[in-house]
């Protein structure tokens, strides 16, 4: 009977200490817990702008290529190299014409011609045509135009020689206008037209 009894206080114990502890654990768990904080709240004073997805590059541009220069210089040396062939060409054609070795001959044979130039009456040369002379004017014979101007020389001087001659109508022969040489010492010495056919 007195083991029963100790053994029924002791059990009472054991279960008013545990509803103790529990008791004292609910008791104490709401004095553990903090007070929620308010939401931080951020405010702007002017309206927002957007970011750029990405920072540009900065570069300079490449500097732009002006190509006029090239084709202005490319021009310039074609008509130039046009010009110099189509002179040469020309003056090499008037050089070989009939009209010029018959007015040279004449030349070469006139006496007056020889006293003012001396002998072996010939072409001056211009260093610009590689030795050859520079005849200026035109042999047309189809047109019935001829008009000469070159420079001869001699031993004693040289001067510049002028012929001209045309035809009247189709068919009939070459009238000779002027036929003269205008030496560099001032001599003017008129050739006979009678001594050209052209």
């Amino acid at each position: 009977m007195g083991t029963l009894s100790s053994q029924h206080i002791s059990r009472h114990a054991l279960v008013t200490k545990s509803r103790t502890l529990v008791t004292a654990s609910q008791s104490s768990e709401p004095a553990s817990e903090k007070p929620p904080q308010a939401p931080h709240i951020e405010t702007f004073s002017a309206p927002s702008k957007p970011r750029e997805y990405y920072t540009r590059p900065q570069r300079d541009l490449p500097p732009l290529q002006r190509k006029w220069p090239l084709l202005l210089a490319a021009s310039i040396i074609g008509v130039s190299t046009w010009a110099a062939f189509y002179l040469y060409a020309a003056n090499q054609e008037r050089l070989s014409s009939a009209v010029v070795r018959q007015v040279m001959t004449n030349v070469g044979a006139n006496a007056a011609l020889q006293e003012v130039l001396g002998d072996a009456i010939r072409f001056e040369p211009v260093w610009w045509l590689n030795g050859d002379p520079y005849i200026k004017g035109g042999v047309h014979l189809l047109q019935g135009n001829v008009d000469l101007c070159f420079r001869i020389k001699g031993h004693k001087g040289a001067g510049t020689l002028y012929f001209t001659s045309i035809r009247k109508a189709k068919g009939d022969p070459f009238t000779i206008l002027r036929f003269r040489v205008i030496c560099d010492s001032g001599t003017i010495i008129e050739v006979p037209s009678s001594s050209v056919h052209s």
